[in-house]
């Protein structure tokens, strides 16, 4: 029974790592990408108001 608590343990410790893994290479840096994008957006200084 020690032995399945360490596999679960080990399973879980590693799609954690995997999910950090994913998280830090892909969603981290298009996440930076699209609030650059978003700043670099030229604003329209007189919003015109519709009504």
């Amino acid at each position: 029974m020690s032995i399945l608590g360490i596999v679960i343990f080990l399973l879980i410790g590693g799609m954690a790592f995997w999910m950090l893994l994913f998280l830090m290479g892909f969603i981290l840096p298009f996440w930076i990408t699209l609030g650059v994008f978003e700043k670099m957006k030229p604003t329209r200084i007189f919003e015109e108001e519709e009504a």
